[in-house]
């Protein structure tokens, strides 16, 4: 049987104008800014409006490690968003916006998929309102800006061996990883290495989704550092005069944008950034103002647990003082017969024994998630292949963790496939057992906080860190930094730093091979192995096959 693409279905989606779905949730037409007839962003004003209203309750989406053979974490999200509506819940569907790189690269968009999508599909992959392209020209002044401060003068005395700011650009482009730029003689500046990331990596990028309000941002803003003088001392956006304007070029795109499902509820879709380098959550400002709006609100976490869950608790819930009601862990028959040691071109064949041999991986991630007090789910994403028995041995196995799996087909039959998972998501917060904290306090020590992470989320036997690094760590304790949580940038495939190493390893170690403080954002990023903060394409992009068809209308999207 063949199944439709996700990008026709979306097409044929029957969309309501977005100030009827702005209505549904009590946002007045004159705090909807249109952008066009089917996405619109929400006025500061009336969030401001709302702050006196009590929180809903709010829902994590998570996965296990991600694998080639898919989780469906954002199509889970969106899927149960759908089903708490279809039970008479009023609910709200929060998550990231997509980057072009990854678009255009090997990933595939980030609106869900089958008959569990927000919509405008298309706009969301590509576009959308422009906050991307905002947050890479905040970036690119504030660059601009550094060297031009460098060529007149350097008032600063900023040592350009240790400038640290980075250029940005929202594609994958490996030829920009390393670059040497102000060549070509003395107008052109003082010539010095330097290099690109992609958008979605950039501090600014972090910020904008920790942000309160404009006044924190312009302040988060001013605190990144961007340099560093001969005597090691920082040199602060603020002392570059650049906040200001980066603020300005910000201002649209603080705002959350409302979409819509398939089904005609309401999500906000805000921010989106990196979940090895950055904590890989949508904006507080979304998640905030929706939890003030309805009753449950659906946000999900990007990779698996051990990345994405964990800094959604460690990071953006102590940031902004949330805390989660009840967590769905999502996987699938499929990851697990590839965590169980099978080929990829292997999964369509009835294999038990894999299944269970896979399920440790998720084992630990329920095991982790528990950990922070709240009570977790697992969400079967059903995959057509496969078959009864296979699902019922991730069912025992889930249960012998004193936790249940709930097959949900939202894929396939939308919010109709998801009633049970919302009802059991419902049953579970009604049941009031959620006691959340983060795993570490604020006054730990910037490396114990690290060794934690390590050895209770990774199950590692030891974090291997020079003299060097921890010399750095206890440099920033003593300029008042050792209060900021930590932000482990790490191959989302394994638990460890390996990414070949699938399943629920123990007994490795976790090498630390360098450290970097984000302090406007607010978090220590602890390198640990190969991380790239610019991808490049895959020998056959995306790319190749998008197009527009005949009608105009856009094919290859997916």
């Amino acid at each position: 049987m063949s199944y439709k693409s996700d990008i026709e279905i979306a097409r044929e989606a029957t969309k309501k104008p977005i100030q009827q779905i702005g209505d549904k949730m009590g946002i007045p037409t004159e705090h909807l800014l249109p952008y066009g007839h089917d996405k619109a962003k929400v006025s500061q004003e009336y969030i401001n409006s709302v702050q006196g209203n009590e929180n809903g309750k709010l829902i994590l989406v998570t996965a296990i490690n991600p694998t080639p053979a898919g989780e469906g974490k954002t199509t889970t999200t969106v899927g149960l968003g759908d089903g708490l509506n279809r039970i008479g819940k009023k609910a709200m569907v929060c998550i990231r916006e997509a980057s072009l790189g990854p678009n255009f690269g090997m990933k595939g968009g980030a609106a869900g998929g089958g008959y569990a999508q927000v919509v405008p599909m298309e706009d969301m992959n590509l576009h959308f309102t422009g906050d991307f392209h905002a947050i890479t020209s905040a970036h690119s002044l504030l660059s601009a800006m550094l060297d031009n401060h460098i060529y007149w003068g350097n008032e600063q005395e900023i040592d350009v061996r240790r400038v640290q700011w980075r250029r940005v650009v929202d594609m994958n482009d490996r030829a920009l990883r390393e670059i040497t730029c102000s060549l070509g003689g003395v107008s052109n500046g003082f010539p010095r290495e330097g290099g690109f990331d992609i958008t979605v990596a950039s501090e600014v990028m972090a910020i904008l989704c920790l942000a309160k309000d404009l006044k924190d941002l312009e302040t988060r803003l001013g605190d990144m550092i961007v340099a560093y003088r001969r005597d090691r001392s920082p040199v602060f956006c603020r002392d570059i005069k650049a906040e200001g304007a980066m603020t300005v070029l910000l201002k649209d795109a603080m705002q959350p944008n409302l979409v819509q499902t398939l089904e005609n509820n309401p999500a906000f879709v805000h921010g989106g950034p990196f979940a090895n380098i950055a904590h890989g959550c949508n904006s507080v400002i979304a998640t905030t103002t929706a939890l003030k709006i309805s009753d449950y609100v659906v946000t999900e976490a990007g990779f698996g647990a051990d990345l994405g869950a964990e800094k959604f608790m460690n990071i953006k819930c102590r940031k902004a003082g949330l805390a989660p009601s009840a967590v769905v862990l999502v996987a699938t028959v499929r990851a697990m017969k590839m965590n169980g040691g099978v080929a990829k071109a292997d999964l369509g064949a009835e294999n038990v024994d894999a299944v269970t041999a896979g399920c440790p991986n998720l084992g630990r991630h329920i095991e982790n998630i528990k950990s922070f007090g709240v009570p977790v789910v697992v969400a079967i994403n059903h995959f057509v292949t496969d078959t009864d028995a296979e699902v019922q041995a991730v069912k025992d196995y889930v249960a012998s963790h004193g936790t249940e799996a709930v097959v949900s087909q939202h894929w396939e039959f939308g919010s109709k496939g998801s009633e049970n998972l919302a009802n059991k998501v419902v049953e579970i917060v009604e049941g009031g057992t959620a006691n959340f904290a983060p795993i570490y306090p604020d006054d730990m020590s910037l490396f114990d906080k690290i060794d934690t992470i390590a050895k209770r989320i990774y199950r590692a036997d030891e974090v291997l860190a020079d003299k060097k690094i921890r010399d750095q760590l206890k440099l920033w304790e003593d300029q008042g930094y050792g209060n900021l949580p930590v932000c482990m940038a790490k191959t989302q495939y394994s638990f460890s730093t390996d990414p070949n190493l699938r399943g629920a390893p123990t007994g490795h170690s976790v090498p630390v091979r360098e450290v970097r403080l984000s302090a406007g954002a607010g978090f220590i990023v602890v390198v640990c192995g190969e991380i790239m903060t610019m991808p490049g394409l895959p020998r056959t992009p995306a790319a190749e096959t998008i197009h527009l068809n005949d009608g105009g209308q856009i094919e290859g999207l997916f």
